[in-house]
């Protein structure tokens, strides 16, 4: 292990701890849950009323030098108005208002499905380095023990320095590939910590297997089933809704909100009141405009919608295909090319200790074996990946 890692502290973690802990300090989930919070209070906004105004005046009234001058004396004026909303404008601004936070929670859902998903990714991958690692250090090992019997051999003089020669350097190589595999972990743990968020110095330990093979039902079933679940789909279609609602506020607002008021005014020697209505005539601004933009907006998402739908769809057939293919590498590999190659490097070890084969046989047989264990950890990790893939998008396996 590299020197900047033997002071960190690793923490072993289980895949469902992981979840957990990304759930409570993932940003992304942070961000989520303020979008659907703003929502909330946008709707609360919706649902208040126009506050009324109260308007006082007093002062002094002075009478002036002419044939018929007032009452001098204090002067008082009181008024309140009300704006009345037009209930068309209302019902859609609290039905955009709705739609609004319907649609973010859908996208939380959504956000929540993909950090959960990074997660997994990162966990498998840690899992992943370590069996890497593993293997590495058996190679190593076997290496190491092939090297010891070469040097005895070259010192008694049953081999030449050539074979000691040969051995050094692909133990050499087996030490790279530690060191190597020891790196790739490292950068393993680290990403994960990211994907669940915490900011503690430890890292994290994934503790677990690359999973074994489940069963899907036909993608013919499946697609259906992924279209009308997908919170990305349910989120692009609130928001069609929504620019719909949209279009009628702004066509409702072309309505005048008429203003009621009344005041009570008092002078020296006149007491008076007076009832009245505003009423906005819309001459020049008829919110065409806004009319316009929000039709467009309508336009956007059924277009965004439809390519929600597409990249869904794609989705789940690239890692429907892919958890197939991947499957049936690693069934091959276990079943076939494993077994042979570690056949060979123990035939080519025996052959070698009764004369039969040089080093470079054993060396070649140890590679082809390194080579076939590397291929099947790859292809389990592609198979969990588009696993993985296939739970985000709401796939259900047996």
């Amino acid at each position: 292990m590299p020197p900047a890692t033997e002071a960190i502290t690793l923490r072993p973690l289980q895949l469902d701890e992981a979840l957990s802990l990304a759930v409570q300090s993932s940003p992304q989930l942070s961000e989520a849950d303020a979008t659907v919070n703003r929502a909330q209070a946008g709707l609360q906004t919706a649902r208040a009323y126009t506050n009324p105004s109260v308007e006082f005046l007093g002062g002094h009234q002075d009478a002036r030098t002419i044939s018929t001058p007032g009452v001098p004396g204090s002067t008082w004026r009181t008024a309140a108005s009300q704006t009345v909303e037009i209930p068309r404008e209302r019902r859609t601004r609290l039905q955009t208002a709705r739609l609004d936070l319907i649609g973010n929670n859908f996208r939380r859902s959504g956000v929540r499905l993909s950090v959960e998903a990074d997660v997994k990714h990162a966990f498998f991958d840690v899992i992943r380095r370590k069996q890497q690692l593993a293997h590495s250090k058996d190679n190593l090992a076997l290496v190491e023990d092939l090297r010891r019997r070469v040097r005895l051999e070259v010192e008694v003089g049953e081999k030449g320095k050539l074979e000691l020669t040969r051995a050094e350097a692909e133990l050499a190589r087996a030490h790279a590939a530690v060191r190597n595999a020891d790196v790739q972990l490292a950068n393993a743990r680290a990403i994960l910590k990211v994907a669940i968020g915490v900011s503690s110095d430890d890292l994290f330990d994934a503790e677990g297997s690359l999973s074994s093979t489940v069963t899907f039902a036909p993608l013919s079933e499946l697609r259906p089933q992924v279209l009308s679940n997908h919170p990305a789909l349910s989120e692009a279609q609130v928001l069609t809704a929504r620019s719909t609602a949209t279009v009628e506020h702004e066509r409702a607002k072309r309505i005048p909100a008429p203003n009621f008021t009344a005041e009570y005014e008092r002078q020296p020697d006149v007491t008076y009141y007076r009832f009245g209505v505003n009423i906005p005539l819309p001459l020049w601004d008829k919110r065409k405009g806004q009319i316009a933009e929000a039709q467009a907006e309508v336009s956007r998402s059924q277009a965004l919608a439809r390519q929600r739908q597409l990249e869904v769809t794609s989705a789940l057939e690239r890692a429907y295909d892919q958890y197939k293919i991947s499957n049936q590498q690693v069934e091959g590999l276990e079943a076939g090319s494993l077994r042979e190659a570690e056949a060979a490097v123990e035939a080519a070890r025996n052959a070698y200790k009764f004369g039969e084969r040089g080093i470079v046989e054993v060396l070649d047989a140890q590679r082809v074996l390194q080579g076939v264990r590397s291929d099947l950890l790859d292809a389990m990790f592609a198979r969990q990946s588009a696993l993985i893939d296939l739970e985000e998008l709401g796939v259900k396996h047996q």
